[in-house]
């Protein structure tokens, strides 16, 4: 595949483009300050973030709800630290934590730098499985959004990548097709292999070197700015 051929970058946006990992913790450090919430930062972590993985799984197989993502991974936390939270308590934390979070504005590193790179040689979007209500906002508080030409959420198209309905949706959106696109993405299942199964373009974004894929058959970068040498 020639770089002449490519017209359209769909990327991830968080893990990939926006720091999500260190934005999150700056939330959930102000929220619990503000709520006086009796748990250090580093034990709620801790405890937290695997939770919240497996309910990210949950959801994009399907097998839970936005509402059970959004409150319940908190009911569980605080649950494992033996917390008293009320009902009441969690909705409000679970509100806070999406405004809190949509406020930050750290990005992966390099991201500035290759949007700059790519963005007169390509049409670039957002193609995201994040909350429809926070994505926007999170590109805008960062200086990214002027960008993009589209951010595709898959809440609006009611699948979760890697379902093939999600990137046809974004593809129509587009007005591009498979061959001339590349998905740029740090999930090798939901982003990479979600591309790749209807004939897209794909490139994992891996900085923390886990995927033993062959770059051969997938390309793979460590760090965004390599990205340079593909596009």
């Amino acid at each position: 595949m020639l770089k002449n051929d490519i017209t359209d970058i769909f990327f991830d946006l968080d893990h990939t483009l926006w720091d999500f990992e260190t934005n999150s913790n700056k939330a959930f450090e102000k929220l619990l300050d503000k709520h006086q919430i009796p748990a250090s930062i580093d034990q709620f972590l801790e405890v937290y973030e695997p939770i919240n993985r497996q309910y990210w799984v949950d959801y994009a197989k399907g097998l839970k709800s936005k509402d059970e993502v959004k409150y319940n991974r908190l009911i569980d936390t605080f649950k494992a630290l033996n917390v008293d939270v009320t009902n009441e308590l969690i909705e409000i934390l679970a509100n806070e934590y999406l405004n809190f979070l949509k406020k930050e504005n750290t990005l992966m590193p390099g991201t500035v730098e290759i949007l700059d790179y790519l963005k007169d040689k390509y049409r670039l979007h957002i193609l995201t499985n994040g909350f429809l209500e926070v994505q926007a906002d999170k590109m805008t508080n960062s200086g990214i959004a002027h960008y993009f030409e589209h951010v595709i959420t898959s809440e609006s198209v009611g699948k979760l990548k890697p379902h093939p309905e999600v990137f046809r949706h974004a593809l129509k959106q587009a007005g591009t097709f498979p061959h001339k696109s590349f998905m740029i993405g740090d999930n090798l299942q939901s982003d990479v292999l979600g591309a790749r199964n209807i004939g897209m373009n794909a490139i994992h974004f891996d900085p923390e070197e886990q995927s033993d894929i062959d770059f051969k058959i997938i390309p793979k970068v460590k760090n965004l700015i390599e990205l340079k040498e593909i596009l």
